[in-house]
């Protein structure tokens, strides 16, 4: 057998035979490298763009509100009146920036407690088969279509305490008019009715996005099992729409934390600051009271509670869900 494979390789007209691995090897490096380089830049090209807008309009932003967060200082020249944290310190001891902080938590708790509920039961009707759901699911949600801008002036209008189409109708009811905007112990409550009208429909949609992924064969067997519509919602619908019931309470409370235009444009923060957001009060030191250094340590203490939130939420809420995506994307490959 050797004399015999050595005689092929060594016949006259045949070919020298090749070094083991190295023609291989090289040709890999030849053909791969080339390819690997190429992905590389492409890759680069494709994010670089984004990058650059990511930190022009984010990254920079920040750092140039925690710098002048530094500072007292009005907007004109450069920052050169160094406080260090005193900025700091006198927000946390404001009665107004307490305040800012309870208008904003009693907003989140109604949100979760009646606007998502609320979103989530016309989502689970209009998930039903019944004449007409294209339309009623247009009609909701033509709300959040609207600019807040336009719905602040809408609703400017409707809740007018003279004129206003809302104390008509009260009147008409044989009720007395109501002060909606004006009154420090209703304001929040009619500014809570206007961001329900405003958003309910976003979350409406979101909902309606889960439920159309719940397999209707889960629905069907229970109910062949003999569970009512209560039962397969609480132990069937609910639990498999958990996913999109944490996501939608998480953008109702980060958006509730940086609510501004239908604040500013309603009520201005107004009466004697019982519906201001932080938002509202970092416009109003900012822009109106040339507190520049000031603005910017609400701005930055704003930014810090959205991200402690944000990370706190995805880290023992999201956990799971976000799990679960990454074991079925890995499956998927």
């Amino acid at each position: 057998m050797k004399t015999a494979t050595t005689a092929t390789t060594t016949g006259p007209g045949a070919r020298p035979a090749p070094r083991a691995g190295k023609p291989a090897t090289r040709r890999g490096r030849g053909r791969n490298g080339p390819r690997r380089g190429r992905g590389w830049v492409t890759a680069i090209l494709f994010v670089l763009p984004a990058l650059v807008l990511f930190t022009l309009l984010v990254l920079a932003p920040i750092l140039v509100a925690g710098y002048t967060s530094l500072f007292k200082w009005n907007g004109i020249g450069p920052p050169d009146d160094f406080v260090g944290l005193d900025n700091f310190t006198r927000l946390f001891q404001s009665d107004i920036f307490a305040g800012d902080l309870r208008n904003g938590a009693i907003l989140i708790v109604l949100g979760l407690a009646v606007q998502l509920p609320l979103s989530l039961g016309l989502a689970v009707m209009l998930n039903q088969r019944i004449r007409g759901r294209a339309f009623y699911r247009l009609l909701f949600f033509a709300p959040y279509m609207l600019s807040e801008a336009i719905t602040g002036v809408l609703f400017s209008l409707i809740l007018s305490p003279e004129a206003g189409l809302a104390n008509q109708l009260l009147v008409s009811w044989g009720l007395e008019p109501w002060s909606w905007l004006s009154e420090p112990d209703t304001v929040m409550f009619s500014l809570f009715l206007v961001i329900t009208w405003k958003y309910f429909g976003f979350h409406m949609i979101i909902y309606l996005a889960g439920l159309q992924g719940i397999p209707r064969e889960l629905s069907e067997a229970a109910r062949i099992d003999g569970a009512g519509s209560w039962a397969v919602f609480r132990h069937v619908t609910l639990p498999l729409l958990g996913p999109t019931v944490r996501v939608s309470a998480f953008l109702s409370i980060i958006g509730t934390i940086q609510l501004f235009d239908l604040v500013w444009i309603l009520t201005g923060g107004g009466p004697s600051h019982a519906s201001e957001t932080m938002a509202v009060s970092m416009f109003e030191y900012g822009f109106k009271r040339s507190q520049i250094g000031y603005s910017s340590a609400i701005s930055v203490v704003m930014f810090l509670i959205s991200l402690v939130f944000a990370l706190g939420y995805q880290r023992f809420v999201l956990r799971r869900d976000l799990e679960g995506a990454s074991t079925t994307m890995g499956d998927r490959r």
